[in-house]
């Protein structure tokens, strides 16, 4: 019996081995094929990263295209205009603001300086007066005394030369004494400077040595003030009415002679190193675009304005037409000296995205270049170009909205 129990705890045994050994077995082999799967899949990972470098490196980066080709029959659409790039002297010009004024040299204020009611108005705003011309009729009763206080004071005078003519003729035939003739000659002397006085007196008032002369033949007082123009040019201000009553002082007309007139305008702080005495400028109104009017710079301010940081500047421009009138806006345009190989091109064939600058140049076989362009200062026709053209290459410089087209598209749609 002893020796059946040992064998079969012998069989047990073996068996329990044989499952622990199964159970081992199989434990390996989920290990081993799980070891496999990462093993195959991270070398489908490789491959897959190999294939796709492997395919950049073969296809260039997707971008902007720099070069477009246009047909025939779109280009000749769009109004394709091409201008060469030019190489030459640059002359920059700098514009100030400015207005007309008269010229105050041949400027003319005339007032009265008696007080009198306006009888008479013959001249108006814009019209042309020759010096001397009457402009209006004062009637006054200063004027009227004064007149009055002549012919009296002319009578008088008259009277004490006659008085010692006689005492000069007694005196020789010793009928009065020296005494009485020296007498007659202070009283005639007297007369004489109240005459020259009263005379001065008409003469301050505006009366002309013709009227002096008519009041010593006729002796009649007239009490009419003629004003006068001083100077031949346009009456550019009338300050009166018939009926009106002006004040002495008054200004009643301004009379300037506009064959010449001035612009004046301020000039900023940091262009005063361009301008200079006796340079020749150009004017431009408002009221005349496109028209240039030749002058000369006559005065320049010694002091800037605290406020404006600004420096007056006057241009005397001739105006034989009387196109240029007081108070027109105009500006000056002051040109700089030139610099000499200068890339030039026209405004119209720049175009500007933000900071950047760039013009469309013409390729052989219908293309067209986007070519990026570093500017320079500009004039109203030209700019000049620092960098990225050369002289005599093509540049569009009209119907560019077809390439900007062409160009957006390539953005966004580019070529495969």
């Amino acid at each position: 019996m002893h020796m059946i129990h040992e064998r079969f705890c012998c069989i047990a045994v073996m068996r329990l081995l044989r499952r622990r050994w199964l159970l081992i077995s199989v434990g390996v082999m989920v290990v081993l094929g799980a070891v496999h799967l990462v093993i195959l899949i991270e070398g489908g990972k490789q491959e897959r990263g190999d294939s796709a470098i492997r395919k950049s490196e073969s296809v260039p980066p997707a971008g902007p295209l720099t070069v477009v080709t246009l047909k025939p029959d779109l280009a000749a659409e769009a109004g394709i205009h091409v201008t060469p790039v030019v190489k030459g002297g640059f002359r920059l010009h700098r514009d100030f603001p400015a207005t007309v004024q008269p010229n105050e040299n041949e400027l003319a204020e005339v007032t009265t300086l008696v007080r009198g009611r306006v009888v008479e108005v013959y001249a108006d705003v814009g019209q042309d007066v020759n010096k001397g011309a009457v402009l209006a009729l004062l009637h006054s009763k200063d004027l009227s005394l004064a007149q009055a206080a002549y012919v009296k004071a002319a009578a008088q005078s008259h009277e004490a030369a006659l008085a010692y003519e006689r005492a000069t003729t007694l005196y020789e035939e010793l009928v009065v004494s020296l005494a009485e003739l020296n007498r007659r000659e202070a009283v005639m002397k007297t007369a004489r400077a109240e005459l020259r006085e009263t005379t001065h007196r008409l003469e301050l008032l505006g009366v002309q040595a013709e009227e002096i002369e008519r009041l010593d033949r006729e002796h009649t007082i007239r009490s009419d003030v003629p004003i006068r123009a001083p100077v031949a040019g346009r009456v550019i201000m009338r300050n009166l009415t018939r009926g009106e009553v002006v004040e002495m002082a008054q200004k009643i007309f301004t009379v300037a002679d506009l064959s010449d007139v001035w612009v004046v305008g301020k000039v900023p702080e940091k262009d005063v190193q361009f301008i200079h005495r006796e340079q020749s400028v150009e004017v431009r109104a408002t009221a005349y675009p496109g028209r240039v009017f030749p002058g000369t710079i006559t005065y320049l301010s010694d002091v800037l304005d605290p406020a404006t940081r600004t420096m007056r500047l006057r241009v005397t421009v001739p105006n034989p037409k009387k196109l240029l009138k007081p108070e027109m806006f105009a500006s000056v345009r002051v040109y700089a000296e030139p610099e000499p190989e200068v890339v030039m091109v026209p405004v119209a064939a720049v175009q500007r995205s933000g900071e950047s600058s760039y013009v469309f140049m013409r390729l052989e076989g219908g293309r067209f270049e986007k070519r990026p362009v570093v500017l320079g200062p500009e004039t109203d026709q030209v700019v000049a170009v620092l960098s990225g053209l050369r002289e005599g290459e093509l540049i569009v410089t009209a119907g560019t909205f077809v390439l900007k087209s062409e160009f957006e598209k390539s953005q966004i749609e580019p070529v495969q």
